[in-house]
């Protein structure tokens, strides 16, 4: 059993991509060009006349799905409901060989199986592997449980492997172009703010505020307070404006300090070098740097010091 109602849940992008024969056709066809979905294409629902019940022993999931982890406890909720109601939406599935390969819908089918249903809703269609590796993209964008970091990483991977602009990827996924580059800017994270997000300790909110601090440390440090103190979006700008401000305070009474005497040795390295040298630091303590552009200038190197071992 299932009811043929309107997913609110899907954006413009996939019921674009699973709507009438027609759209499907236009936006899948082998002789068109898969990359655009215009933007004049009115969502459709997802059930269409070619939905159709088959077994579920005849369905095994697609081994090169993109999401991994399914939680229990919302897999037990979702197979209470189809026990009730049966299967809302049909899974999207591809003949092979004799049995069918899961395109999209693996949450449901996971589900059904706990609820003990024999047979299943689902669209039969016939899509290449570049194909079934977008829809399965897609779906998984279009999940509400989805944390703003693995969204962000299926939306990178959508423009790694099919070339999309920002603009062609919002269109695709049925977001708007802000909200695509806002997500995509929270790659830039550290691996453990990033973590937080995925954990919920940290909301996509709070993450965009930490994306300005380039010191890994500091963004890390800044995302624990954030946490310990239970700070809101708004209370953890006012952090970040805060240390941006003692860091360009410490920038300037750094250089204030800088001794002339550092300058006048750079200047005397850059000519004895003929090349260009960086010195950074006070004379207790810092860091000398000298540039290279080939291998000239390496052998140069290497006589001078060969220069001050013989004296």
């Amino acid at each position: 059993m299932y009811i043929m109602v309107k997913k609110k849940g899907l954006g413009r992008g996939l019921e674009s991509l699973f709507g009438d024969n027609n759209l499907i056709d236009e936006s899948f066809s082998k002789n068109s060009d898969s990359s655009v979905v215009s933007r004049d294409l009115q969502p459709q629902n997802i059930v269409s006349k070619d939905t159709q019940e088959i077994a579920l022993s005849s369905i095994f999931p697609n081994v090169d799905q993109p999401r991994k982890i399914f939680d229990a406890n919302s897999l037990d909720e979702l197979a209470n409901s189809i026990k009730i109601h049966g299967v809302v939406s049909p899974l999207i599935v591809v003949k092979s060989g004799k049995k069918y390969m899961l395109v999209a819908g693996e949450r449901r089918f996971r589900a059904s199986k706990l609820a003990g249903l024999k047979t299943v809703p689902v669209i039969i269609k016939d899509y290449d592997n570049k194909q079934i590796k977008e829809i399965s993209l897609i779906d998984n964008i279009q999940r509400e449980d989805l944390n703003a970091i693995d969204l962000a990483s299926y939306l990178h991977q959508l423009m790694e492997e099919f070339g999309y602009t920002q603009d062609q990827l919002a269109d695709r996924v049925g977001k708007s172009r802000s909200h695509v580059t806002n997500l995509l800017r929270l790659l830039q994270l550290n691996v453990h703010v990033k973590d937080y997000v995925i954990n919920n300790k940290l909301s996509a909110g709070h993450a965009r505020c930490l994306i300005v601090i380039d010191d890994a440390s500091a963004q890390i440090g800044l995302a624990n307070k954030c946490i310990e103190n239970s700070c809101s979006v708004r209370e953890l700008e006012n952090l970040v404006k805060n240390f941006l401000a003692n860091k360009n305070s410490m920038s300037v009474k750094t250089k204030t300090k800088r001794s002339s005497s550092l300058d006048v040795l750079q200047e005397r390295l850059q000519s004895l070098f003929d090349t260009k040298v960086s010195i950074s630091g006070s004379e207790k303590k810092g860091r000398i740097c000298i540039d290279y552009s080939n291998k000239v200038d390496l052998e140069r190197f290497q006589v001078l010091i060969g220069l001050l071992e013989s004296l």
